[in-house]
């Protein structure tokens, strides 16, 4: 079985006190703007990789890898 690395990633001081001082509407503006440009990255390199996909098909991986399998 193959060991996985664990990666910690640390918010900048900065970049925390931004966040911080904005609302949690705000926040959560970012977040579903993340998520949505996850879900553009991940169609157009689907779109790349296997051209001779339908639309539901790339839909379909796309949300399979965004729910980790779950979808």
């Amino acid at each position: 079985m193959a060991s996985k690395l664990l990666r910690v990633e640390m918010i900048d001081d900065t970049m925390a006190a931004v966040l911080r001082a904005k609302s949690p509407a705000e926040r959560l503006a970012i977040a579903n703007e993340m998520w949505r440009s996850a879900q553009q990255i991940i169609e157009a390199v689907l779109r790349a990789e296997q051209p001779g996909w339908t639309d539901e098909q790339i839909r379909r991986e796309t949300a399979r890898r965004m729910s980790h399998g779950a979808v």
